[in-house]
C-alpha cells in the first residue's frame, strides 16, 4: 500500500513553524526528556497521560479552573474522570475572540451569502441566552435543532452552551420519523428549525414536517422559526407554539454574554448513532472532552491558526459540525456552507476556497471520489495558495483519492486523512503535519489516544488487519448513553468485546510507516470462507474504474458459508455485460487478491446512504437478506433499499 517516495513531505520552514512542534518543545521541558518525532510525542502523550493532558490544557488556553486533579482512576474504561475538580464553560471558551472582523461566513448554495463579525455574534448569542432565559431554560435542559449549517445554528448551539444546556442538531432533510427517533427520545424544551432550505437550485419547503414534528414533542416552550427562505412568520403562523426567530428576539437588546461555569464533565451535546439498524443511540459528550480533544486536534494535528480560515462539508446531522464549530475556540473564520457540493456544478467548493483564502478544506472522501470522477482539475482553474491542509473523513479515502488530490487540487498541501467517530466526536487516527503522507495511509494516531490493532485474541498485530482498540481512557469518551440508567447499552456498545478496552468496530491495519490503513466497519466485513476481507479493499479497485460511478459490497449467507456480492452502480450509457463482469474481477483479483473477488456482481440504479452520505451495507445486507431494515428514517434515499429486494441473480 505504500510507494517508494512519500506524496508529500513538510518543509523544514513549515515543521518550524506547525504549532505541533511548539508544543513538542513545551513537552520535552515538561517530560524532562528530549522528545525529537511524533513517536517520541505520542509515546509520552499515552505514557504520561496526566502531564500530556495539563499540557493541552495550558497550551491551548483552556479558560476555566483546572483543579489539582488531572485524572481521577485513570486505569478504569469507562469509569476514567478527567480533571475532575475542573470549572468550565464551552461557550466562553469559543467566544474568547471579539471585534470586527468575520466569525462567520455563510453560503448557502449560490442563493444566501453572509458574513457575521465576532461582535455581532456575541451580540445574537446574548440575545438568544436572555430568551432562553425567558423561557425558563436551565441548566442540563435539551434544546434541539432541525437545521441548515448556517450562522443562527451556531449562535443558537452557543447561548444554549452558555446557560449549560445540553444541545442536539440533524439536518432539516431528515424525514418526520427520523427527527422523532432522535429527538422524541431526549425531550427537548426549545425546538429550532428552518423555514425551508435550499438543495439543488430548489426551495424546500418544511413547514408541515415542523407541525408534524412539534404535535408530538410534549415537553417544549417554544419553537423558534429561523429565517432561510424569508417566509418564516408565515410558518411560524402554521405550527402551535412557535414564532420567528426574529420576533423572538426582539425584546432583548445585546449585552454582554455570561457564562455558567460547570464541571469537566457535565454533558455538551447529544449525537445520535446512524440508526441503520435499530432507533440511534443518543450519545452524551461532555464539554470538557469535546473542548480539550478538539483543541488538541485543530491546535496540534490541524495547526489551526488565530485568524485561519476553516472549512469542513458537512450537515448538522454529522459530528463533523460539532468539530468544525470548535474552531471557534483556536480564533479561526468558520467558513460554513450549505446545500449540495455539486450545485451548480462541482467546482462550487472550491470557488468558495478561492474567493475566501480559505486555509483548511474539508470534506469526504466521497466528495473526492466524485470530483475525481468528474474530471475536475481545480489545480489549474482555480486560485488555492492559501489552503494549506486538505482534509478527508466519513469513509475509508481510496489511493487513487490520494493521487487525485495532489495531482487535481494542489501539489503542495498537507492532505490528512482522519478517521474517529460520532462514538468520541473527534478522531482515533488522524494528520501529523510535521510528517510525510503515505498513498492511502492516514499518518498516524492521536496524541494522547493509545490506539492498537488487535486480533480475535486481543493481541497485538503489525502489518496484518485487526480491529481497532483503544487501550487507555480519553477526554473525549461518551458521559453515557441518554436513557441507560444503568450503562449497559455504553458497556455493550465498546467494551463488550475486549475487556477494560475501546473496541471501535473499525477493520485497521499498521503500516510500515506507522500509520493506519482503514479497511472499513468490522460489523461489515466480509468473511468468506472464515478470512476476514474489509469492504473497502474491493471499492478501491472497483471504483478506479470509469464505467463503476460508485459501488457497494456484502457477504451473503450461501450454501452454509458467505459468498461476496458486488453492486455497481454505473455510469450513463454503461450496461453490465459479461465483459465488464470479467474486468471489475480481473481488476479486484489483480489489485487486492483472489479472495476479493465477488462471486456475483449486480448492477443497480441507486445505492443506499445515510444522511451524512456514507453507503449503508448493513441495510443492503438486511433486504437481500429479506430481513426488516430497522431504521429508513437514518436514509438519504431509502427508496434505494428496494432495488436489493428479491434479486433474481441472487437466486442462484
Amino acid at each position: 500500500m505504500s510507494e517508494a517516495a512519500a506524496l508529500w513531505t513538510p518543509t523544514a520552514e513549515a515543521v518550524a513553524a506547525a504549532p505541533m512542534t511548539a508544543f513538542m518543545a513545551a513537552a520535552s521541558k515538561k517530560a524532562g526528556q528530549e522528545l525529537s518525532s511524533y513517536d517520541d510525542l505520542h509515546a509520552w502523550s499515552v505514557g504520561a497521560r496526566e502531564a500530556f493532558w495539563e499540557l493541552v490544557w495550558d497550551f491551548c488556553d483552556v479558560v476555566g479552573e483546572r483543579g489539582d486533579r488531572i485524572l481521577a482512576d485513570g486505569d478504569k474504561m469507562p469509569g476514567a474522570s478527567f480533571f475532575p475538580d475542573a470549572r468550565i464553560n464551552f461557550a466562553e471558551n469559543l467566544l474568547k475572540k471579539s471585534g470586527g472582523g468575520n466569525a462567520l461566513v455563510f453560503r448557502g448554495e449560490d442563493k444566501v451569502e453572509r458574513r457575521m463579525s465576532w461582535n455581532e455574534l456575541h451580540a445574537l448569542v446574548s440575545r438568544l441566552q436572555q430568551l432562553f432565559r425567558s423561557l425558563g431554560v436551565k441548566s442540563g435542559d435539551r434544546i434541539a435543532a432541525m437545521m441548515p449549517n448556517m450562522p443562527e445554528t451556531v449562535a443558537a448551539m452557543l447561548a444554549a452552551t452558555s446557560l449549560g444546556a445540553i444541545w442536539s442538531s440533524c439536518s432539516p432533510d431528515f424525514g418526520e420519523q427520523g427527527v422523532l427517533d432522535r429527538f422524541g427520545q431526549i425531550e427537548p424544551v426549545v425546538f429550532i428549525a428552518p423555514d425551508g432550505y435550499w438543495y439543488n437550485g430548489k426551495a424546500i419547503e418544511v413547514a408541515g414536517k415542523i407541525a408534524a414534528v412539534v404535535g408530538k414533542l410534549p415537553t417544549l416552550k417554544k419553537t423558534l422559526i429561523v429565517d432561510y427562505l424569508g417566509t418564516s412568520a408565515d410558518v411560524a403562523a402554521t405550527v402551535d407554539g412557535a414564532v420567528s426567530l426574529e420576533a423572538a428576539i426582539e425584546p432583548f437588546s445585546a449585552k454582554p454574554v455570561t457564562y455558567e461555569r460547570l464541571p469537566f464533565a457535565h454533558p455538551l451535546y447529544i449525537l445520535f448513532s446512524s440508526g441503520t439498524t435499530g432507533i440511534p443511540k443518543c450519545i452524551v459528550h461532555s464539554a470538557g472532552g469535546t473542548l480539550l480533544q478538539h483543541l488538541k486536534e485543530q491546535r496540534l494535528h490541524a495547526g489551526i491558526l488565530d485568524g485561519d480560515r476553516f472549512f469542513y462539508f458537512t450537515t448538522c446531522g454529522w459530528m463533523m459540525w460539532n468539530w468544525l464549530v470548535s474552531g471557534l475556540a483556536s480564533g479561526a473564520t468558520l467558513l460554513l456552507y450549505d446545500g449540495s457540493p455539486f450545485y451548480p456544478d462541482g467546482n462550487v467548493l472550491f470557488d468558495f476556497a478561492q474567493a475566501e483564502k480559505m486555509t483548511y478544506f474539508g470534506t469526504s472522501a466521497k466528495f473526492i471520489d466524485s470530483a475525481r470522477k468528474a474530471g475536475l482539475k481545480p489545480i489549474k482553474t482555480h486560485d488555492l495558495s492559501t489552503i494549506r491542509t486538505v482534509s478527508s473523513t466519513g469513509s475509508p479515502l481510496s489511493p487513487e483519492g490520494f493521487a487525485y488530490v495532489y495531482e487535481a487540487i494542489k501539489k503542495d498541501v498537507h492532505l490528512a486523512s482522519i478517521s474517529g467517530g460520532t462514538d468520541i466526536v473527534s478522531c482515533f487516527v488522524l494528520g501529523v503535519p510535521i510528517e510525510p503522507v503515505w498513498v492511502g495511509e492516514i499518518q498516524g494516531p492521536g496524541l494522547g489516544m493509545a490506539v492498537d490493532v488487535w486480533d480475535d485474541d486481543g493481541k497485538p498485530v503489525r502489518g496484518e488487519k485487526g480491529e481497532l482498540v483503544c487501550t487507555k481512557a480519553f477526554p473525549s469518551m461518551p458521559v453515557m448513553f441518554w436513557n441507560d440508567p444503568d450503562g449497559k447499552k455504553y458497556h455493550a456498545a465498546y467494551f463488550e468485546r475486549f475487556d477494560n478496552v475501546w473496541c471501535h468496530g473499525d477493520f485497521a491495519e499498521w503500516t510500515g510507516h506507522g500509520g493506519i490503513i482503514i479497511h472499513g466497519r468490522s460489523d461489515a466485513t466480509l468473511n468468506p470462507g472464515g478470512v476476514r476481507i474489509g469492504t473497502a479493499e474491493i471499492y478501491n479497485q472497483v471504483e478506479q474504474l470509469p464505467e463503476v460511478l460508485e459501488a457497494i459490497c456484502i457477504g451473503q449467507d450461501w450454501d452454509g458459508d458467505v459468498r461476496v456480492v458486488l453492486f455497481v452502480r454505473l455510469a450513463a450509457g454503461i450496461t453490465l455485460d459479461e465483459s465488464l463482469d470479467k474486468k471489475i474481477k480481473a481488476k479486484i483479483r489483480s489489485g487486492a487478491s483472489p479472495r476479493h473477488v465477488p462471486a456475483r456482481i449486480v448492477a443497480v440504479a441507486d445505492i443506499p446512504r445515510t444522511k451524512s452520505g456514507k453507503i449503508t451495507e448493513l441495510a443492503v445486507r438486511d433486504m437481500v437478506h429479506g430481513r426488516p431494515v430497522k431504521n429508513k428514517e437514518a436514509l438519504a434515499n431509502p427508496e434505494a433499499l428496494e432495488l436489493f429486494r428479491d434479486l433474481e441473480a441472487l437466486q442462484s
